[in-house]
């Protein structure tokens, strides 16, 4: 998880991400062991599939998702905040024609005006009120047609939510999940499984995560779900939030109207 722990940025803040900016090694296991079985990845590919399409990922990090979109997409463009990860992203992609990999924050997109078919957030700064500079952003970059796709943890998912809200106490994952939905969001939960190679490994990734006192209290809970030796599970619920961008001109409670149906009779927007 990216930038959670201090909420959305405030204009022209860069909010630092308190576990990848500072624990890359790490944050790097968790990369490998977050949904090992490929669920997200469906879901996201069933909501808005980037074949031969143009894509932004946004937070993009050391640019670990990059080369999955890469395989498929025309094109892709990583967005990244803090310049050393951005490098890192760079040199990850340095063989893969097709991608770039520009220095950049959510409320401040460096990329044109409908550039991309989709845009894609993992775990990086959209979560909920406050975020709607980014929307903004995603909005304007996006063709007719495209669609933002952002991918965050559920809160309200145990064990992995519980740990979590117990260090967002003032975090209210139904107040999030209806900003989204008048935003204009759809939401699907998805289930997934985090894998480790061994508890030394989860517990690493854990201690990044949350403050000593949760970090302790997860790893009681994942040695009782893990209690022999080997590879380590845990059960992690995420949230994939869709909205496509219109292709004409949309009303509450009207459809789509394109430039050339509409006429002087057509409803006016203040």
């Amino acid at each position: 998880m990216r930038w959670f722990s201090r909420g959305p940025a405030k204009s022209g803040e860069v909010v630092p991400s308190p576990n990848i900016w500072y624990h890359q090694q790490v944050y790097a296991i968790e990369n490998r062991a977050q949904d090992v079985d490929g669920d997200i990845w469906r879901a996201v590919r069933e909501e808005a599939d980037w074949t031969g399409r143009d894509v932004l990922d946004l937070g993009c990090g050391d640019g670990y998702h990059l080369p999955v979109f890469a395989a498929d997409a025309r094109s892709v463009l990583g967005v990244e905040p803090h310049p050393p990860l951005a490098r890192d992203a760079e040199r990850r992609v340095r063989d893969l024609d097709n991608v770039r990999v520009r220095v950049g924050r959510a409320q401040q997109v460096p990329a044109d005006d409908a550039s991309a078919d989709i845009v894609h957030a993992r775990t990086a700064y959209f979560f909920g009120p406050g975020c709607e500079p980014g929307l903004r952003e995603a909005e304007r970059v996006l063709r007719p047609g495209g669609t933002t796709v952002i991918v965050d943890l559920d809160v309200a998912s145990e064990p992995y939510g519980g740990w979590m809200r117990a260090d967002l106490p003032h975090y209210d994952p139904p107040a999030v999940e209806r900003f989204f939905a008048e935003q204009g969001f759809t939401c699907r939960r998805v289930s997934t499984r985090w894998r480790f190679a061994d508890f030394a490994e989860a517990e690493s990734v854990l201690k990044i995560e949350f403050s000593a006192r949760v970090a302790q209290r997860a790893i009681a809970e994942v040695r009782r779900l893990n209690p022999g030796p080997g590879e380590v599970t845990l059960p992690v619920g995420y949230r994939v939030h869709c909205r496509v961008k219109p292709t004409g001109l949309v009303l509450p409670g009207h459809s789509a109207v394109s430039p050339e149906s509409s006429s002087s009779t057509s409803p006016r927007i203040e």
